[in-house]
């Protein structure tokens, strides 16, 4: 029988005291002058929720059906909307991009690229990264879901090439090389989401919202040619700085090509499981690429996606069934969606955002900038959507920035490029972060301390370096 001090230990009882305290502190206190007591509750909530998924007191599934029980539990919402998260398309999105990429994996055509990759960039690790990464920017500009792109193309081919040098979570062995081209493979798929209009589904958004709030109008080619700059400069610094500071134990493998080339010769033509495979695959490629003309939403291609390999038989329910960590990410990230998305149509977003306008009224349009840019791009540790933080603060800073005096174009740009990197920091903060962080390749507080260092370099990069091409460009 195991004594009260084991049972203190196994269920962490002090980190799960924190995380309660804090959310019963937040609902205590009186909302300050502006913010309805119902949004005042909710935030009590959304905060506790992600202090629990950062303590881990209980898994985060768990953690993320209590904050929806509390908030149904409390009227604070009513059930249906506490449930609302689970009807959202993105989510849905992420979680058939896990089962694709189960396809990639059990079939074997996912290890033939690896193999592929190994032969001709696989001399060295962070040349691995580098490959990759020129990968998702040639696609960026035709699919304008990063989601897609980096979750269903991209991350197989990533955890193939772990799993083809034997780093697998399971064992212990991700820092192997799996732990760092995970890394790299997000970090850097924000980048190229940030290098072109059609390279992310809400940036169309921003390019609506600067034309009709302040009549910028932001061109295809104009924001190619703004980002181009600090765009290349953050793709080749970024993955840099993740090596020196989160290095992969395989460094260089000089032997890797002559091993891929032997492996590919031993594994013969493809199957015909991967001759399905690499069907569906170049099907949902082609429908994510052409989905907008063709009316098609990129969650519906999944599916499809999904459902062709069923009827093939390529995967079998079973296999759907055991994609863990596509369930897991389906239970939290529905939480948190659903919290940001009321905390946004309660108006505590809004009221933040008059307040921060107050805060910087005087100021010099460059320091003012600045100032709300931070804001604006720290602001996503509340948000689990590139598109509602956009919808619900874009416009708000856009005007402070221009009525402070800052030049209309710039502003515009700089705001909708910042909607694209401020995803670095958390592993919810935009539908493809689940999908890297939920391969167990890194920890969760790796991938903060990770992010918000990667976080400091990308604002300094576009702003100093991007400043520099900006007032080349005629921009400021």
């Amino acid at each position: 029988m195991r004594d009260g001090k084991q049972i203190f230990s196994d269920v962490r009882l002090t980190p799960l005291l924190i995380t309660a305290m804090v959310g019963i502190d937040l609902w205590v206190i009186r909302p300050p002058t502006g913010v309805n007591i119902q949004a005042w509750h909710l935030f009590a909530i959304f905060v506790a929720t992600i202090i629990g998924f950062i303590l881990k007191p209980l898994p985060m599934g768990s953690v993320a059906i209590m904050g929806i029980a509390v908030t149904a539990l409390t009227n604070t919402l009513s059930i249906k909307e506490a449930l609302s998260g689970f009807g959202n398309t993105v989510i849905w999105l992420i979680v058939i991009a896990f089962f694709i990429s189960r396809g990639f994996i059990k079939t074997g055509l996912g290890e033939r690229i690896a193999y592929l990759f190994v032969k001709k960039f696989g001399r060295k690790t962070l040349g691995l990264s580098y490959s990759l990464l020129i990968g998702d920017l040639a696609l960026s500009p035709a699919i304008p879901s990063n989601t897609a792109r980096a979750g269903g193309i991209i991350f197989p081919i990533i955890r193939s090439l772990s799993e083809t040098f034997g780093s697998k979570p399971e064992d212990g062995t991700e820092r192997k090389i799996g732990s760092f081209l995970t890394i790299a493979g997000f970090q850097g798929d924000l980048i190229t989401s940030t290098m072109f209009m059609t390279a992310m589904a809400a940036n169309p958004l921003s390019a609506k919202l600067a034309k009709d709030v302040a009549g910028v109008n932001i061109t295809w080619t104009g924001w190619a040619i703004a980002a181009a700059v600090p765009g290349v400069v953050s793709l080749f610094v970024v993955p840099y700085l993740l090596y020196k500071m989160y290095p992969p134990e395989i460094k260089e493998t000089p032997d890797a090509p002559i091993l891929a080339s032997k492996r590919l010769k031993e594994m013969g033509p493809l199957k015909r499981a991967e001759k399905f495979m690499l069907l569906v695959f170049a099907l949902i490629l082609i429908l994510w690429i052409f989905g907008t003309q063709l009316n098609i939403d990129p969650t519906t291609t999944a599916f499809i996606g999904l459902a062709i390999l069923l009827l093939t038989q390529v995967l079998t329910w079973d296999d759907v069934k055991k994609e863990q960590g596509a369930w897991d990410t389906l239970t939290w990230f529905s939480a948190v969606v659903m919290m940001a998305t009321y905390l946004d149509k309660l108006g505590l977003v809004s009221w933040f955002g008059q307040l921060i306008k107050a805060s910087v009224s005087g100021m010099p349009w460059v320091l003012s900038s600045i100032i709300l840019l931070l804001v604006y791009f720290y602001a996503h540790y509340f948000f689990a959507s590139n598109t509602a933080h956009i919808s619900a603060m874009f416009a708000a800073f856009l005007v402070v920035m221009i009525t402070a005096g800052a030049p209309p174009m710039l502003s515009a740009l700089l705001l909708a490029f910042f909607s694209n990197l401020f995803a670095a920091t958390t592993h919810y903060g935009s539908g493809v972060s689940p999908v890297f962080f939920g391969s167990g390749y890194v920890t969760q507080a790796k991938w903060w301390t990770l992010g918000l260092v990667v976080s400091v370099v990308d604002i300094i990069i576009w702003l100093v370096i991007g400043g520099i091409w900006w007032k080349i460009l005629g921009l400021w």
